[in-house]
């Protein structure tokens, strides 16, 4: 990032930032709260704004002086560093995805991750081994890739689904084919320019989904699949008939035949076994929510549940919480409302503008990403109510991601860098023909 500021201080390409600074405003609104969080302030200040924080520093040591409004400070402070990381790699992604080819090849190296992950969780998983590979932890027969917990993992795969799906719309065909040879001509064309390649990858990482036996990744995938395939149908207009097919081959061969050959009746059992009764999870939530009712302007602080959460746990829980389970809670627990509501603002406002580029764009690839974003916030936003996704570096980076191709979904020039758009030939052409006719009026 400090190169491209380096090389950019001057030049003119600060304007394409432009559209993109709202979203990178929120973000630095919501980092510049956490730095806030671990700021010494005088005692007396802390007692004014949140008497049990305070409480809670002069119980430490009668003789303090200052205390913070974070329980702790020292995890707020990674939590800053890790925050300010995700900042600037929303600004990369803003400031160099600046054409559709970077675009494109950006998206095909998430697909390319997510199909990586899935091949060596999927392998892992059926070896038998009683260790990981690379890592040497404890193996399941559950896939879970690189990541220590499963249900990472799916997230991580319906993130790089989602965009996977967005590339293979962009790449639909518009055309009605008359005849059986015009069909079988668009099959070898498919099959010659990558889009079979990449309908393989989908397979294998839809192989990988199911094989995490991840209940809300699964749920999240298919649920965010319909809900914003109805849309698509409904807004993509000239590819009606083609996205139909493919979400069908999505919903149907993915999931039936594919899922039944690798474990879908595990998931299955799963999710029928699945009861309140044995869950703790809404246990966590209800006394959680004692925690905002004592602070809920400030919050307890980033990364302090673990150390909070033990002085209101009740009896019905006998296990160690060191993070919620339901994001939605975690961060306005840790933060506060007021900045939790600046990081909701962010994601339906990311959700608005993929929206509005779905039913506006006319450019196949900035229709396709603005499918992808749609389907995964919709399916990040259902999986953030049962985990702690976005505590994970890696599927909160791509949630990240997601949000910035959102915005660029709307407002990227379908054109290269460097040469004009439509809009700007058609306003040049206007020139040189008036100019052209003001210069015959003077002959």
């Amino acid at each position: 990032m400090g190169g491209w500021l380096l090389l950019n201080t001057h030049a003119p390409r600060w304007r394409i930032l432009r559209p993109y600074f709202p979203l990178l405003l929120l973000f630095a609104l919501f980092e510049i709260w956490v730095a806030l969080q671990q700021l010494p302030l005088p005692i007396g200040w802390l007692q004014a704004i949140v008497p049990e924080t305070a409480a809670h520093f002069i119980a430490a040591n009668a003789q303090t002086t200052t205390g913070t409004l974070s329980l702790d400070p020292n995890q707020t402070h990674i939590g800053l560093i890790k925050g300010l990381s995700y900042w600037c790699i929303l600004f990369l992604v803003l400031a160099l995805a600046n054409t559709t080819q970077r675009l494109k090849t950006l998206i095909l190296i998430i697909v390319l991750t997510g199909t990586f992950q899935a091949c060596y969780g999927v392998l892992l998983a059926l070896s038998g081994s009683e260790t990981t590979w690379l890592m040497g932890f404890e193996n399941a027969t559950s896939a879970s890739g690189s990541f220590v917990y499963r249900n990472h993992f799916g997230n991580f795969l319906v993130l790089c689904l989602c965009l996977g799906i967005g590339l293979l719309i962009a790449s639909l065909s518009e055309s009605k084919f008359s005849s059986l040879k015009a069909a079988v001509k668009n099959f070898i064309t498919m099959l010659l320019n990558g889009k079979a390649t990449l309908r393989i990858c989908l397979a294998i990482m839809v192989i990988g989904l199911v094989m995490s036996h991840s209940r809300m990744a699964n749920t999240a995938f298919f649920a965010s699949l319909s809900i914003t395939g109805v849309l698509g149908l409904l807004l993509i207009r000239k590819k009606s008939r083609s996205l139909t097919v493919l979400l069908i081959s999505l919903m149907v061969i993915d999931l039936m035949i594919v899922g039944s050959w690798f474990g879908v009746d595990k998931l299955k059992d799963r999710l029928e076994n699945t009861s309140l009764m044995a869950e703790t999870r809404d246990e966590v939530n209800q006394y959680g929510m004692s925690l905002i009712e004592q602070n809920p302007l400030t919050g307890t602080g980033g990364g302090s549940f673990y150390s909070s959460f033990p002085s209101v746990k009740g009896p019905g829980i006998n296990s160690f919480y060191d993070l919620a389970h339901n994001d939605y809670l975690q961060f306005t627990i840790e933060f506060g409302l007021p900045a939790t509501l600046l990081l909701g603002l962010a994601v339906l406002w990311s959700f608005y503008h993929a929206f509005v580029a779905l039913r506006n764009r006319r450019n196949s690839l900035l229709q396709g990403v603005a499918f992808a974003t749609v389907m995964a916030i919709i399916a990040e936003l259902i999986m953030l109510t049962t985990d702690f996704h976005l505590q994970a570096p890696a599927t909160a980076t791509y949630f990240m991601l997601c949000l910035a191709l959102a915005w660029k979904a709307r407002f990227m020039e379908s054109g290269r860098q460097g040469q004009p758009s439509a809009r700007q030939n058609t306003q040049t052409a206007k020139r040189s023909h008036a100019e052209h006719k003001e210069a015959s009026k003077k002959t």
